[in-house]
């Protein structure tokens, strides 16, 4: 799996969330999500107004140090 994470914060307050969004790695290598990871996220943006994104990455799940 590759996954893209997304740090984003309430527009109306002080709370922040990670939210994940998984791809088959059969399907979406480590660079497709870095080049493509603003596009998605723009859409992602899209379906979730009262949210801003703070900061973003892609990596391997099984590598992320805090279960979300």
């Amino acid at each position: 799996m590759i996954e893209l994470l997304i740090s984003a914060c309430l527009t109306s307050g002080d709370d922040c969330r990670d939210f994940a969004l998984q791809f088959d790695a059969r399907e979406v290598s480590l660079m497709t999500c870095v080049l493509h990871g603003q596009a998605i996220i723009a859409r992602w943006q899209d379906g979730h107004p009262d949210w801003q994104v703070a900061r973003w990455s892609c990596s391997h799940p099984e590598r992320r140090e805090v279960a979300l």
